[in-house]
């Protein structure tokens, strides 16, 4: 499965690693206190100054897109993992499979919808029911019916053995 990178797919996950660790931390925070220390030997000059400007506006320029593409790596597999979870749950909708290709309406309606669910849920005693968008409401009437169905008869059990 795992398959040879790309040199810049490689450079990428080396840079993203090497610019969130404590010692990339150390190394920014060391450079602006040797900026800052530095001033009174430069007079504070405006080439003092513009060091540090131009160094930070390269640092974060490309600091940017390296973030964005670890977000839309992550992002990504994020995705494909619910994908796969969805598609291999019997009790869930097909149709969740790559929600993020809906327009933002259409997000929108299913918010809606979720939150009618929410509040079905509310109704309900048993935390681990849940409902799929193809069968709410059934979902719902039917579990609530076997519910009563289940305390009747234990009811009936209990009856039945006071006689």
């Amino acid at each position: 499965m795992k398959k040879r990178k790309n040199l810049f797919e490689r450079f990428s996950n080396w840079a993203t690693h090497a610019t969130g660790s404590s010692a990339a931390f150390i190394i920014a925070t060391s450079t602006v206190i040797i900026w800052a220390v530095s001033g009174p030997i430069f007079n504070y000059s405006e080439t003092w100054q513009l060091v540090i400007n131009t160094g930070t506006t390269i640092v974060t320029f490309l600091m940017v897109f390296l973030i964005q593409k670890s977000q839309n790596k992550d992002s990504k597999a994020i995705h494909l993992k619910l994908n796969e979870l969805i598609a291999s749950h019997e009790g869930t909708s097909n149709r969740m499979v790559n929600l993020e290709d809906l327009s933002e309406e259409e997000l929108d309606q299913l918010a809606k919808f979720y939150a009618h669910v929410a509040k079905l849920a509310l109704q309900e005693s048993d935390l681990t029911c849940t409902h799929s968008i193809d069968a709410a409401k059934e979902n719902h009437a039917f579990k609530m019916k076997a519910r009563k169905e289940r305390h009747d008869a234990s009811d009936d059990n209990r009856t039945d053995k006071t006689d």
